[in-house]
């Protein structure tokens, strides 16, 4: 099968010739640069000192680069982002060194200005002369978000503030969208993944709207979190309003680029922590389940598209209201959480939604266990997941940086013994 077959097979629930394969397809299935410069030396790709692009400047993502998606059999590719999360566009490349010596490319207009005790500061769009929206801590490897949330008066609140951030899109993006989906779908035989923007619905990432040089309405983490309960009436204004924005969006891209996407990334909205749910069944039920209801019930409608949702933590108590809110997929199975047993979670589940991740544990056995810890594990997930098709293999989230290299070369050597 080719890799497009291969993914599309697995999404229909059915077995394909071996297990599909993703690094770098999503915004959440992604390497740290630091790993992927440690892994391009480690398979000599490049020569010593060759820098490698940071494509996700937030969560300091390393471009996977086509000879690294042919080295490793990867059977994804993501749609590259018109801009990134810090609202300035990838492009206009400079030398960049990260804190533990990586050498990295990063767009012309990451600007970051040191503070006194050694942390980076990052800003919207890259302008420097207002205040930073992101802060890397010295010897850090990736950015935190500044809030830069005002006093929040209710009676003055107005729900335009929180939705300043979306509108319709421009006519540069939809054009970008169609000549790559053109270009990767002409010259390449890989399942195609979209992440756009504007669709995820309360994404606690996002709240703080860190491309924005002066955002507005309600940005604190916390200030959100409550919200959610007592200003009930505004969020889901604010939900409206998005969702309403998001498919008039979808509207015109399908037009543009029609059905080359074998899945589009929906919402990576965090509803679990590692013990249990960071918000009650009801509200989710409540609050978020009628707008992803109509946001994946339009794309089932007009394309075919498969839906991706992505959500950290313990959340099987959900996973039903998941599937009946219409995603056909799951990410990232994070397995170390509360309830979340791979063997539990297939028998119950996985003939009714795609696992997409789950195949190796980022916060202990990749980081923490050895190369025959990664290897038995890989070997598991693969053998319970991928029963009967409806599972593409990738990590618990991104690979992180500091990953002893072994035991990626663990990981990778196991993916192709073990996928079929």
């Amino acid at each position: 099968m080719t890799s497009r077959e291969r993914v599309e097979k697995a999404l229909n629930h059915e077995e394909p010739d071996k297990i599909p394969f993703d690094i770098g397809g999503t915004p959440v299935t992604g390497m740290h640069a630091c790993m992927v410069y440690a892994l391009r030396q480690a398979l000599q790709l490049d020569d010593p000192g060759t820098p490698v692009k940071v494509i996700d400047p937030f969560q300091m993502l390393g471009e996977i680069k086509p000879d690294l998606v042919e080295a490793l059999g990867i059977d994804v590719i993501g749609l590259a982002w018109v801009h990134n999360i810090f609202g300035f566009k990838n492009e206009g490349w400079k030398e960049w060194t990260a804190f533990d010596g990586t050498p990295l490319l990063v767009p012309g207009l990451f600007n970051t200005c040191p503070e006194s005790n050694g942390d980076l500061l990052m800003y919207p769009q890259g302008d420097m002369s207002v205040p930073p929206c992101a802060r890397m801590p010295v010897g850090g490897y990736y950015f935190d978000a500044i809030i830069r949330q005002r006093p929040v008066v209710d009676s003055a609140l107005c729900i335009d503030d929180n939705l300043e951030e979306f509108g319709p899109i421009l006519e540069e993006e939809i054009t970008h969208y169609k000549h790559e989906i053109d270009y990767l779908y002409k010259n390449t035989d890989k399942a195609i993944c979209a992440a756009f923007a504007g669709l995820a619905l309360g994404d606690i990432a996002l709240v703080p709207a860190m491309w924005l040089k002066d955002p507005k309405g309600i940005r604190d983490f916390e200030e959100w979190y409550i919200s959610l309960y007592t200003r009930r009436e505004y969020i889901e204004k604010i939900f409206d309003k998005q969702s309403e924005i998001a498919l008039n969006n979808l509207e015109r891209l399908h037009k543009a680029i029609g059905n080359k996407l074998s899945a589009v990334f929906v919402t990576g909205t965090d509803f679990g922590m590692q013990n249990g749910l960071l918000i009650s069944p009801e509200l989710y039920r409540d609050l978020f389940k009628p707008f992803h209801r109509r946001i994946n019930g339009w794309i089932h409608e007009n394309t075919t598209w498969k839906t991706f949702m992505h959500s950290c933590g313990s959340v099987k108590a959900l996973i039903d209201d998941f599937i009946e809110a219409g995603f056909d997929i799951l990410n990232p199975l994070q397995t170390s959480a509360a309830e979340m047993d791979p063997e539990t979670l297939k028998a119950e589940f996985g003939d009714r939604i795609v696992f997409w991740g789950g195949g190796i544990d980022t916060q202990s056995t990749l980081p923490f266990g050895s190369s025959g810890d990664v290897e038995k594990e890989v070997m598991e997930r693969m053998k319970t997941f991928g029963a009967g098709g409806g599972y593409i293999f990738s990590a618990v989230h991104n690979v992180q940086a500091k990953i002893p290299v072994e035991n990626l070369i663990a990981l990778l050597k196991a993916v192709e013994r073990y996928r079929g």
